[in-house]
């Protein structure tokens, strides 16, 4: 299990002694039931495939000069103060690429309940090692020093990247262990073996892409996962290797259920990692199933 289900669990045996202690032997299955970090309605299958969740996004930009160890990029979080904290991912664009190559993924991800950070890289040919880095430095920017830093959960973060982005968010993985979850799309990475990995990671990988084709990366990166850490493998039936580049709705479900299910503990999103998706959009699909 992960450490926030751990902490989660922890939490609710705290409250629910509380509770009986105050009222006695009342406490109701659902009172003890309840997720701390559970955050808007119900899922459907519809409301993941919409442009936008339920949540109204604002941003706000972070100059390179403000930034430390990354180029500065730009936040999207929820509008409303009303639901308490949310937890919060940071994104790398891939080789020669700027954030405006998938930044697509900032309000999507943002109106469902969380805080995304898409960076610009000091520079465009950074490779995934550096990237890993300037992700996790994303990260301590938006929850210690960012003007959005009281609206994180700094024990909930993720990190998703595209390409060398990809590869630098299973990098920054690898180092930082306390991550919820990871987010590799069509990643690319010289080193192919992540059996130390223990942070539940998504890879999406397009089944045509010739840079870096599944055969080399996204299957092997996902089979030396220990199963141990949560993993699935979702592959687009026929994309490319800039699948990311737009507005892909497989990925952007999958991504949600992932972050949601693994950075808020939110076990009503199971439904869409296990068995999974399929349909004509996906061409293969596998997971660490079951979930809990």
């Amino acid at each position: 299990m992960t450490f926030v289900s751990d902490r989660a669990r922890r939490w609710l045996v705290v409250a629910a002694t509380a509770i009986t202690l105050v009222t006695g032997a009342g406490v109701t299955p659902a009172a003890a039931a309840a997720n701390p970090y559970e955050r808007g309605p119900a899922p459907t299958l519809a409301a993941l495939q919409a442009s936008r969740g339920p949540y109204a996004v604002s941003t706000t930009s972070v100059s390179r000069l403000a930034a430390t160890g990354f180029g500065g990029g730009e936040i999207y979080y929820p509008t409303t103060t009303g639901d308490g904290t949310f937890g919060a991912i940071a994104i790398s664009p891939g080789f020669t690429a700027y954030w405006s190559s998938i930044s697509w993924l900032g309000p999507r991800l943002a109106s469902h309940g969380f805080v995304v950070i898409g960076i610009e890289t000091l520079t465009t040919a950074d490779q995934p090692g550096s990237r890993g880095d300037q992700l996790l430095a994303a990260l301590d920017y938006l929850t210690q020093r960012s003007s959005v830093r009281t609206r994180i959960d700094a024990t909930r973060l993720a990190v998703a990247g595209h390409s060398m982005g990809g590869g630098g968010s299973l990098e920054a993985a690898s180092d930082r262990p306390s991550l919820q979850a990871a987010v590799p799309l069509a990643p690319w990475n010289t080193d192919k073996s992540w059996s130390e990995l223990r942070v539940p990671t998504l890879i999406v990988g397009g089944e045509s892409d010739s840079i870096a084709a599944v055969a080399s990366h996204s299957i092997p990166f996902y089979n030396s996962i220990p199963s141990s850490a949560e993993k699935s493998y979702l592959e687009l039936n026929n994309a490319s290797h800039f699948f990311p580049q737009s507005t892909n709705t497989p990925t952007a479900v999958q991504a949600v259920s992932w972050l949601k299910r693994f950075v808020d503990n939110d076990t009503r999103y199971d439904q869409f990692i296990c068995p999974g998706p399929s349909g004509t959009a996906i061409s293969d699909y596998r997971s660490s199933c079951p979930l809990s």
